[in-house]
């Protein structure tokens, strides 16, 4: 070997030393950023507006639980599974989004269980959140979502976005946000999409991260 291919050697192995000191020393840097865990979820998906949503998440480091409708899961399968390759955590918010304490304990089984198998068989996996449509719920209910192995989930905030709030008024609401806590989104509201980089903006000011939501106490805690 000549000195000069010995010391392009010793030149190159010092760059890789140097590129792993950095990134063993970052990760832990990141992790100590987050002082808090929120959740971030959306309801109504799979839908047309979902691919520019995922977009938006991914580009701006933010992962999310989606609350998808069954019919929705069982029409565009594809999106659910671009869903899990985003990052995302995937969960049930019934097949048709009916008002649920409305329905007899058999109607309530189905909502619940037809939702299960479609996003199962879209490869979204098991979900365990549950999200009843308009956070209505009861007793009956609650079984039967126990029953399915499922944990059931309402909101801390709700951004309102369903009801024509600004993006102005949705990155606010997510300002409102303490450890653990929940804000409900939406699928498809134009401001909702538009205000997820000042969301991203407004959690890191503050000194939290996106997380899961905890099957076993409901709050939104550190992903594994």
């Amino acid at each position: 070997m000549t000195p000069g291919k010995a010391l392009a050697l010793l030149a190159t192995a010092a760059a890789l030393t140097l590129t792993a000191t950095t990134a063993s020393t970052a990760a832990p840097a990141h992790t100590a950023a987050c002082t808090g865990y929120v959740g971030l979820t959306f309801d109504d998906g799979p839908s047309g507006t979902t691919t520019g949503l995922l977009d938006a998440l991914r580009r701006n480091g933010l992962r999310a639980t989606m609350f998808n409708q069954g019919q929705n899961a069982a029409a565009r399968p594809a999106l659910v599974r671009a869903q899990v390759a985003a990052g995302m955590w995937v969960a049930n918010h019934s097949y048709t989004h009916p008002h649920l304490t409305r329905l007899n304990q058999t109607q309530i089984d189905s909502e619940i269980s037809r939702t299960q198998q479609a996003v199962t068989s879209a490869a979204g996996g098991t979900p365990t959140p549950f999200r009843p449509p308009y956070g209505e719920t009861n007793a009956t209910v609650k079984s039967v979502a126990a029953r399915h192995g499922l944990t059931e989930i309402i909101w801390d905030v709700d951004s309102q976005d369903w009801n024509g709030a600004s993006t102005d008024a949705i990155v606010r609401s997510v300002a409102r946000l303490t450890n653990g806590q929940i804000i409900l989104m939406h699928d498809w509201p134009p401001n909702t999409l538009a205000a997820i980089p000042r969301i991203a903006q407004t959690l890191t000011s503050r000194g939290l991260c996106p997380g899961t939501i905890s099957p076993r106490t409901g709050r939104a805690v550190a992903p594994s």
